[in-house]
């Protein structure tokens, strides 16, 4: 299931934030980011939120942001005078004009590592601050996943009660369909009586099997406890987008069935409606858990 999430805090000197997102997947796939003086942290990240996430391709970006204090903002000298000879090297040999000597200090402080501060040591209850926003970022990433759930369960109840409405409107139709195929039947034997003997017992006895392998009873009633078997699992129980694909599958065997054994266009479109709601449901059977 999709999710996003997100908390910062500020503690003394440090900004925490924590940004969540999560894709479907059928697995759990943890991807997450600490600055690297923090990455002594990530284990017990990792467990924290797998505890709190049961599947999805997740995505977890942790940032933190000092306060730096003038005094505490120091330039690195040494790094400077390197780089700056540095160009001058390479614009020699390569022929390549040096910068203005205005845009010097503009283009060497942008370089990697000139700065350093004092303050860019671990403290001792910086996983607890860390530990802390994660879980606020977590709480907020369930609250989205818990809206959209809540959306979704009520986008599936419509489509088994439309299924459901659809399977109602077939009782109307069996009667004919049996008399017309038993007509049909008949008005073939005719022609065929005149010119072969036929055993009327025997044709009879046939004509019962073949009507009774059309019948659809028993596919009605595996669909509706099918269908009904589905609502219970969406109502009664949690994490269980695997078993709702598993009801989903037989739900759309029966209705197969019902399309090949229905020998009636009104049925067959009938059945065609069906398969649209059930496709709606199986693509989103893919954003449960």
């Amino acid at each position: 299931m999709t999710g996003y999430g997100k908390a910062t805090e500020t503690f003394g000197e440090k900004k925490i934030s924590c940004e969540i997102k999560s894709l479907n997947s059928k697995q759990i796939d943890i991807s997450l980011k600490l600055p690297a003086n923090y990455r002594e942290y990530e284990l017990e990240c990792r467990n924290a939120m797998i505890k709190s996430i049961v599947r999805g391709k997740v995505e977890a970006v942790i940032t933190i942001e000092e306060t730096i204090s003038k005094s505490k903002a120091l330039i690195n000298a040494d790094i400077v005078q390197t780089y700056y000879e540095q160009i001058r090297s390479i614009a020699s040999n390569t022929g390549i004009p040096t910068p203005d000597d205005g845009s010097w200090f503009r283009i060497l402080l942008t370089l990697p590592d000139v700065f350093q501060t004092e303050n860019s040591s671990v403290e001792k209850d910086d996983f607890e601050q860390i530990l802390a926003v994660l879980r606020k970022s977590l709480m907020e990433f369930d609250l989205f996943r818990q809206n959209e759930g809540n959306s979704l369960e009520r986008f599936l109840k419509e489509r088994i009660s439309k299924i459901s409405e659809l399977l109602m409107e077939i009782d109307k139709y069996e009667k004919e369909r049996i008399q017309k195929i038993r007509e049909r039947i008949e008005e073939d034997i005719k022609q065929i009586k005149s010119i072969i003997e036929l055993d009327q017992n025997r044709l009879e006895q046939e004509m019962i099997f073949y009507l009774e392998k059309l019948d659809v009873s028993e596919e009605k009633s595996r669909l509706k406890s099918h269908l009904e078997y589905f609502l219970q699992t969406v109502d009664d129980e949690e994490n269980q987008g695997k078993k709702l694909g598993f009801i989903s599958q037989e739900i759309g065997r029966e209705i197969n069935t019902l399309g090949s054994k229905s020998n009636h266009s009104a049925m067959q479109k009938i059945v065609v409606m069906m398969k649209d709601e059930l496709e709606q449901i199986k693509e989103q059977i893919f954003n449960i858990l």
